[in-house]
Formats: structure tokens, C-alpha cells, sequence
């Protein structure tokens, strides 16, 4: 029994000792590694857009009617209360003869009756007619007057339907669109001509929402310059950013209001604004120092003390062609791998490339 039991511990003892033989240490990869600092960002940005008019009105009749008459094309350029175009205005014009015709005559019974007035009113002193007949010379009188008055006001309204059969300029500027012919019936608020006020320009910019909560602000100065000539330059500013972004490109126009209008930059040219974000502390990271899986981001961060690593969660602000900015997750002074981190797990020690190679 005894030499039985002997036996038995013997056996497990050459096991456990071939177990331990086949178990393998723990793998100690070498990686390369950055200690995180945080720097000041202002970043430079340029953008391409399209140089606008401040100010453009689309100019309509506020009647129907044939065009009959228009004096300017496109790219013409207009003084303020220049007529423009001309509609057939037969109608309108008989209406306005009919109406002075009735104010006519309507001054004429006033007349006539402001006369009588006055000799009733002599006649009454004489005694040589009632009251009652002085009364209604009165009351004639001022028919009369009540009946100039209400034809003075269509005379009014017919000649101001008249005139809006011409359409005139609301202001000095350039003509940049057409949208009638001649001959053809236009509808009343259809537009006829664009008209861009001479007044003011503005480069036009599509900028994506993460220009804007990076540090565009309003009054932020921007160099702009022709695409195509870049020594046609002046300096604008941001004086409106919309609130809403376009549904097609989801950006969102920002309009730049330009110092001086420099010779040679006409509206519609293509133009190049450069603007320089608002500077901040952010941390910057090479792009193989990041591990991206479904739509999380991490990184591995080294223990100083152990040197294992663990896996961190951080969040991206953007992406550059130089790395990744990081929003939060990480603080100054932590070590982060940068070549290696696919085949590393959560605990596993790490040897620095930078300290093998420095010792050498």
C-alpha cells in the first residue's frame, strides 16, 4: 500500500514538471512609443468659393401683361430709377383716361355748385330765398366736394397702376440675369432681371461644420485672392454665417464681407479665401497610433511603472493627412504605442524600441 501511494506521487509530480516545461513566458513585444503633449492649435484653411454681389434684387412687374419693351441685357450697367422694360398698358392707360375724365367733371359740378352756394347764400341775406333752399345749395356743395375727392383717389390709383407697367431700377448696379422676352406674356411677380447693386461684394464660402466649431467667428479676418491670379488679393470678413446648412452638400455658407474691391475681381469669379482657426491647446497623434473597431477609436497606453499596456477609449476631433487630433481621453505626459499595437492584448509587457536603440 504504502509503495502504492509512493507510486501515485510520483506520477503527479512528472506531470506538473512536464506542465510547467510546456508553458511558454510571457511574450515581451517590442513597440515604438510618443509621450503625449498637448500644443497650441491655429491651424491655416483654405477654401475655394465665388464672389457675389452684397445686395441683388430680382426685379418684377407687379402686373400682368405683354412685354413690349426692355432697354438692357445682361451685364449691363444701370442707374438707379432707370426703366428697365415697358408692358402693353392699353388697358391700364384707358382706365387712367376714363378716371381723369370723371375727376373732370366732377370739378366741374364743384365749381358749378360752390357758385351757387354763394349766390343762395346772398339771396338768404335779402331775404329772396328760405333757408331751406340755402340749405340745399349746401348740401350740393359738398356732394360736389365729396365727389372730387373720391374721383381724385382712383385718378390716383389708376395713374400709379400705370405706371407699373414700367419697370425701373431700384439701384445702381449690374444686370446678372434675365428672365423674359421680348413679345412673351409675363405674369405679375415673375422675374425679369436680376440686378446686382454696385454697392458691396461678399466671397461666397460652403465651409463644413467643423471649420465652424474649430473657430470661425464673426468679424474674423480672411486674405482672399482670384483662383486663377493670386496677386489680385484684399482682405474681407466674416459677416454672416448661416444658421442652417445646405440639404444637398451640408455645409454651410458663410458670406465675407470684402475691404475693397481690387481691379480685375468680377462678380462670379472663383476666389481662394485662407483663414486661420482660433488657436487652443489640443493633442496630436500619428494616425498608426490609432485602433478604430465598429465606431469606437483607442488607443494603448503604457504604464510607466510596469510597462503593460492597456487599451483606452478616445475621441477623435478630426483627421489630417499628418496624424489625428484627439478631443479627450488622453492627458499630457501619458506614453502611447505607435508601431505595434495590433498584436498587443490588454496587460501585456512592452519593451521601448526608443530605449533598445538608445543603448545601443
Amino acid at each position: 500500500m504504502t509503495s502504492l501511494c509512493v507510486s501515485v506521487m510520483s506520477i503527479c509530480l512528472l506531470v506538473l514538471t512536464a506542465c510547467e516545461q510546456n508553458i511558454a513566458p510571457d511574450v515581451v513585444r517590442p513597440v515604438r512609443s510618443l509621450v503625449i503633449e498637448t500644443h497650441l492649435s491655429g491651424d491655416l484653411i483654405a477654401l475655394t468659393g465665388q464672389l457675389h454681389a452684397r445686395d441683388e434684387t430680382k426685379l418684377a412687374f407687379r402686373l400682368s401683361g405683354k412685354l413690349i419693351q426692355d432697354s438692357v441685357n445682361v451685364g449691363d450697367r444701370v442707374k438707379a430709377s432707370q426703366i428697365l422694360a415697358q408692358l402693353d398698358a392699353a388697358t391700364e392707360r384707358h382706365t387712367r383716361n376714363a378716371a381723369q375724365a370723371d375727376h373732370a367733371a366732377a370739378l366741374a359740378l364743384l365749381d358749378q355748385t360752390t357758385a351757387a352756394e354763394k349766390r343762395f347764400g346772398t339771396l338768404l341775406k335779402e331775404k329772396a330765398v328760405s333757408q331751406a333752399e340755402y340749405e340745399e345749395a349746401v348740401r350740393q356743395l359738398k356732394a360736389a366736394q365729396a365727389q372730387v375727392n373720391a374721383t381724385r383717389a382712383k385718378l390716383n390709383s389708376a395713374e400709379v397702376q400705370l405706371s407699373y407697367a414700367e419697370l425701373k431700377a431700384d439701384a445702381t448696379g449690374v444686370i446678372t440675369a434675365k428672365g423674359a422676352e421680348l413679345g412673351e406674356v409675363v405674369q405679375a411677380g415673375q422675374m425679369v432681371f436680376v440686378l446686382a447693386h454696385q454697392e458691396g461684394r461678399d466671397a461666397v464660402f460652403d465651409m463644413p461644420a467643423q471649420i465652424i466649431r474649430d473657430g470661425m467667428s464673426l468679424r474674423q479676418e480672411i486674405d482672399v485672392w482670384l483662383a486663377d491670379n493670386p496677386a489680385i488679393k484684399t482682405v474681407g470678413y466674416v459677416r454672416e454665417i448661416s444658421p442652417q446648412a445646405n440639404p444637398s452638400t451640408r455645409t454651410y455658407p458663410v458670406k465675407v464681407s470684402l475691404e475693397s474691391l481690387p481691379s480685375g475681381m468680377f462678380l462670379g469669379s472663383t476666389v481662394v479665401g485662407r483663414m486661420k482657426l482660433r488657436a487652443g491647446t489640443q493633442i496630436e497623434i500619428p494616425s498608426s497610433a490609432l485602433m478604430v473597431r465598429e465606431t469606437r477609436s483607442a488607443v494603448w497606453v503604457i504604464d510607466p511603472n510596469t510597462h503593460t499596456v492597456q487599451k483606452r477609449d478616445v475621441e477623435v476631433s478630426r483627421f489630417h493627412q499628418n496624424g489625428v487630433v484627439i478631443a479627450s481621453g488622453l492627458e499630457s505626459g501619458e506614453r502611447i504605442v505607435t508601431a505595434g499595437a495590433q498584436s498587443l492584448h490588454p496587460g501585456q509587457r512592452v519593451t521601448l524600441l526608443e530605449e533598445v536603440n538608445g543603448r545601443r
